[in-house]
């Protein structure tokens, strides 16, 4: 069991029979995006009782759940199925949903969401420069006044669209997932990856979110990841760090305990103080749980 509390920012769950949700990254057919080979998760469900499971001696007291349900035609189906599992065993304490923030109902959509109690954040994918695009940015603009976190799936050449973002809606928090999911490990690919993480750091309403890593390096240890959780903590500070372990995604790529126990080893030189705010305290400010 690790010995700090960890709040894990960020894991999945999923059902292949629900009448209404999809998981077109599932689908038996599905090729993903940059992952070459996601058929080991294409199992029928990962339910709230799986992952409890896999935390029961990770000392992991809360969790937030991300949004997984994609060409779902109405996005606060999932919400809803997620509250249910919150209602019955106290996880996830926090929901990230989907908004599809540049159309038209985006705020009518919002609204609907924050009828469940868990609701804390959105996360909405988008094609190419979509981060500069005026419809998105309405809708985005919505987020601040609802104080919803918005977790962002980005990648280091949009460095300076997620800072252009960040400083017109300084009001609203921004979690960058994984790292910006570095896929290159080649010492030139972590040159940019490191300036890139100084942009965005730039603004104070961004985070970084300290994860999915091993989708990068399916072979990971702690040393050749260790690079990475370093930049993201000198670039933003112990302030504005969070930890999460990408589950069950990563799971192709290791136990559990396995993440945990490696960040708490990176980060074992800090003092106690910040390694707790990193591995919980944090992100129980960010998403107020």
């Amino acid at each position: 069991m690790a010995e700090l509390p960890f709040v894990d920012t960020h894991f999945h769950l999923h059902d292949m029979k629900h009448p209404k949700l999809r998981y077109g990254w599932l689908e038996p057919d599905a090729v993903h995006g940059f992952l070459p080979d996601t058929d080991p998760l294409k199992s029928q469900h990962y339910f709230i009782k799986d992952y409890i499971a896999e935390i029961r001696f990770a000392n992991v007291p809360k969790a937030v759940h991300v949004q997984a349900a994609v060409n779902t035609p109405d996005p606060v189906d999932e919400t809803e199925w997620l509250q249910a599992f919150a209602d019955k065993t106290g996880y996830p304490q926090a929901i990230v949903a989907e908004c599809h923030l540049a159309r038209p109902d985006a705020a009518q959509v919002l609204d609907r969401h924050l009828k469940y109690p868990n609701v804390r954040g959105i996360r909405n994918f988008g094609e190419g420069r979509y981060l500069i695009d005026k419809a998105w940015r309405r809708g985005f603009a919505e987020l601040g006044p609802r104080s919803l976190v918005s977790c962002i799936d980005t990648r280091v050449e949009l460095a300076g669209d997620i800072l252009d973002l960040a400083r017109a809606f300084p009001e609203t928090q921004m979690c960058i997932d994984h790292c910006a999911v570095p896929m290159r490990r080649d010492p030139a690919s972590f040159r940019q990856w490191r300036a890139a993480m100084d942009v965005m750091a730039a603004a104070p309403n961004v985070w970084m979110k300290i994860s999915g890593l091993g989708m990068g390096d399916p072979m990971w240890t702690v040393d050749s990841i260790r690079p990475y959780v370093l930049g993201s903590i000198e670039a933003f500070g112990p302030d504005r760090v969070v930890f999460g372990t990408n589950w069950p995604v990563d799971r192709m790529f290791s136990s559990y305990p396995d993440v945990i126990n490696a960040y708490a080893e990176i980060i074992s030189g800090f003092p106690h103080q910040e390694r707790a705010a990193m591995f919980s305290g944090n992100a129980e400010k960010l998403f107020r749980i």
